[in-house]
């Protein structure tokens, strides 16, 4: 008896398993929501698939520029596929269930992924600088060796960040509730679920977007002030336009990243007004919407790149 005593309770604070919902208030139009994210999964395959395959066999292009795009791609894989897959389960098959160990880790590589990415970004954006604003110590300042530092820093703060909400996530008791309405587990998704103050969560979350991702938003859009500053300086208006659309381009999927992340988060805690089904669909655009867009931008918009993959399909022909 006592066991069972201690099996029931255990099963309260910690449920088994938790039950994600979807798009609330679209349950009927699951179906035919998963067709437009399952085709922008496949060419976010594709996408990024291809732009590894490239770099890593042509060693010309064993440059800075493009070792950070591969940092990209890989990031853009695994960010996607943390939640895709079953997201596409849930609209296709109805497989809501999903265990309690499972969604915390799926939480976790959300999370860290998403702000490993944001780094790659920020480094991608400290690369075009150096480029562009001291092209005499590029490859001094960006060699090999600090190229993969940079890569390993990326990683480390992502886990050393993201790591802390699996502890504030496995204190709460959840006291019976397992609904989560969302299409896959984050944090504050599932910190509402419990029946305890969940203060240290937001404030520790909120903490961690506004100083990490905040921080690199900042750096970012200083590192591409000080590029166009640069640009205007340059004698040729040919020069002119092919930095500005190159950055433009850059800025605009930057923006697609982190707009509807922020969206996401400070809706969590503070947009109560905002339908539950916009929310969710502005919080699975931030994993979808970059991994599909970043290929086009920075691999296809690269002459080098661009010729090679002409090359590879004109050569299967």
């Amino acid at each position: 008896i006592m066991l069972s005593i201690s099996v029931i309770n255990d099963t309260a604070f910690h449920p088994s398993t938790f039950i994600l919902l979807g798009i609330p208030g679209m349950q009927d139009q699951h179906v035919w929501a998963a067709i437009p994210f399952c085709s922008m999964y496949i060419l976010a395959l594709v996408g990024n698939g291809t732009i590894l395959y490239i770099i890593m066999t042509d060693r010309t292009l064993h440059e800075p520029m493009y070792l950070f795009l591969c940092l990209l791609s890989i990031t853009d894989l695994v960010l996607c596929s943390t939640t895709l897959p079953k997201m596409l389960t849930i609209f296709w098959f109805r497989s809501h269930m999903i265990s309690y160990h499972g969604c915390l880790t799926q939480m976790f590589f959300v999370h860290t992924i998403f702000a490993t990415e944001s780094a790659v970004l920020l480094a991608m954006a400290f690369d075009r600088y150096v480029a562009i604003c001291r092209p005499l110590h590029y490859t001094s300042i960006l060699n090999a060796t600090v190229i993969g530092k940079i890569g390993l820093a990326c990683v480390a703060r992502g886990l050393l960040f993201v790591f802390p909400f699996v502890i504030l996530i496995k204190r709460l008791p959840f006291c019976g509730h397992r609904i989560i309405p969302h299409t896959y587990c984050e944090h504050m998704g599932i910190a509402k679920l419990a029946c305890a103050s969940i203060k240290p969560n937001t404030i520790y979350g909120l903490t961690v977007a506004l100083s990490v991702t905040g921080m690199d938003v900042v750096l970012i859009a200083t590192s591409y002030g000080l590029i166009l500053r640069a640009v205007l300086s340059l004698p040729s208006k040919d020069a002119q336009f092919r930095a500005f659309s190159t950055c433009g381009a850059h800025i605009c999927v930057i923006l697609i990243f982190y707009v509807p992340a922020f969206f996401s988060f400070f809706t969590h805690r503070f947009g109560h007004q905002v339908p539950p089904h916009v929310h969710i669909v502005f919080a699975n655009l931030y994993l979808l919407v970059p991994p599909v867009l970043n290929p086009l931008v920075y691999g296809i918009n690269t002459k080098q790149i661009r010729l090679r993959i002409f090359g590879f399909f004109m050569g299967r022909r």
